[in-house]
This record gives structure tokens, sequence and C-alpha cells, in this order.
């Protein structure tokens, strides 16, 4: 089986998969997705048929050839992996392993997409209930997201703001979105990034994606705040220039205020 194929059907696995999440997860062509599921169709591996709960996208689900075609190449592979292993001693097993973890993560990461989504869009919704999840969870008081997501969908829709998702493995994994405060200022908010893509540089890019939106539509200062509790987001926004300022809000979670002049990106 070719590589492509073989990949799809791990890809669709036990569970099954859209075909919008194949074409997103994987980058793929939807010509070359076609032919793809067609060749696996044709040798009995795949079925393709509407979406139960949506009836304009297509599901893809493994037969149960697929099933053991997909059991024999993951036992393949294990014989592969356990072949390269045996030669290494414990300890230079264990350095192998973190550093396949950091690979993978970095891999993964290099591979999300950031798109431009209308707040209301169902993405940016999950995304956004994450986030604002953690902040009750992490905030000593707990967070009140009454009224929230109603002012985000009014500052941050398209034509007006900005509100980006970012995607990776078919689901959200980190958010954040551009609001005007002022003539020729911005305002970064939704600062999100998913606890199992941190530590591969994902935040760094969506804030420096957020600068750029905000600097296309005219923006020459942008600004943010934070609780004080979310240490790793301040120490971000210290590493990308932004400087400490007096409060210029009334939000009563934030604790620290910055700026930035975009000129001096």
């Amino acid at each position: 089986m070719p590589l492509g194929a073989a990949r799809l059907v791990f890809e669709i696995g036990t569970a099954g998969a859209s075909v919008r999440d194949l074409r997103e997860r994987l980058d793929l062509d939807s010509g070359y997705l076609s032919r793809l599921l067609r060749t696996l169709e044709e040798r009995g591996l795949v079925d393709v048929s509407p979406d139960p709960e949506d009836g304009r996208r297509r599901r893809v689900r493994l037969t149960r050839r697929g099933s053991s075609t997909l059991g024999r190449l993951e036992e393949r592979s294990d014989a592969l992996a356990q072949d390269l292993l045996d030669p290494l001693t414990e300890r230079q097993r264990a350095r192998l392993t973190g550093a396949l973890a950091a690979a993978d993560l970095l891999v993964r990461a290099a591979t999300v997409h950031l798109r431009e989504v209308d707040p209301r869009a169902p993405e940016a919704v999950v995304a956004v209930d994450r986030y604002f999840a953690e902040l009750d969870r992490r905030f000593p008081g707990g967070f009140d997201a009454e009224g929230a997501r109603a002012a985000d969908a009014t500052a941050m829709a398209p034509g007006v703001g900005a509100f980006v998702v970012a995607t990776g493995d078919g689901r959200p994994v980190a958010c954040g979105g551009v609001q005007t405060i002022a003539p020729g200022v911005a305002e970064i908010k939704r600062m999100w990034v998913d606890d199992e893509w941190r530590g591969a540089g994902l935040g760094s890019r969506l804030l420096r994606r957020l600068e750029s939106l905000a600097a296309d539509r005219g923006h020459g200062v942008v600004r943010l705040d934070t609780n004080g509790t979310l240490a790793e987001a301040i120490a971000m926004y210290d590493r990308a220039g932004y400087r400490r300022i007096d409060r210029y809000n009334d939000n009563p979670y934030a604790e620290a205020w910055f700026e930035k002049d975009l000129a001096r990106r």
C-alpha cells in the first residue's frame, strides 16, 4: 500500500472521520484526497457516506477489511519500532523518548492552521468555551463569562475586528481576537492555547498574527491585559516586546496591562 493511502487509513482509524476533517488534518488537496478515498473504496477498505448529523458532509469509516488492514499496519509499525529500540540501553531509550516527544509537538505545531473566522462560528465557540473554562479554574474567584461572548461577537465580527482560530489534528487548539478601543489603538483579547500544545511557540505565532491583523486595519498601537495568575502569558508578552502601562480599562479580572508600538515590530 502506498504511504499516502496507509496514512489515510491510520487517520480514519477505528472512530472514522469526516472528509473535511481529513482534508484539514492532512492539508490535502480536495482532488487528491478524493482519489485516495476512491482507491480505498475500490479495495473494500473504507465506506464513504453522508454524515447523519449533517447531510452536506461525508463521513468515512473503515470496513471490516479496513480495520483488519489497520491492525496489520499497526503490528508492522510496532515491530519495526521494537527492532530500532532493542540495541539501546534504558538511558538511551529515555533520551530518545524525550526527543521524540519534543519533535512530535514541534511538528504538530508547524502543521497548525490559523484562520480568521466569525467569533460565532462553531470552532470559535468551542475554543472560547475552553478558554473561559480554564480561566474559571485558574482565577482564585473563578470567572464569570456572562455577557462576554455577546460583546466579542460585536467587537470582533468580520469587518469590525478579527478573530483567529488555530486548528490542529482537526480541532481548535488556540484562539485570539482583535478589537478597536480607540482611533489607531487595537486590543488583543481571548488569547488561549490548549495545554497539550504549549511549549512549541504556537502562542507567539498566534500573537504575531493578531498584531499583523491589527496593523492591517490601520492601528499603530496594540494593548492587552491579563491576570497575574497567567504567568506564562506575561512572560510571552515580555519576550514579544510589550511594555507595562497603567490601567486602561475596567476589566475586573485584569491585574497587568501592556502596550506595544506596532511600528517597532
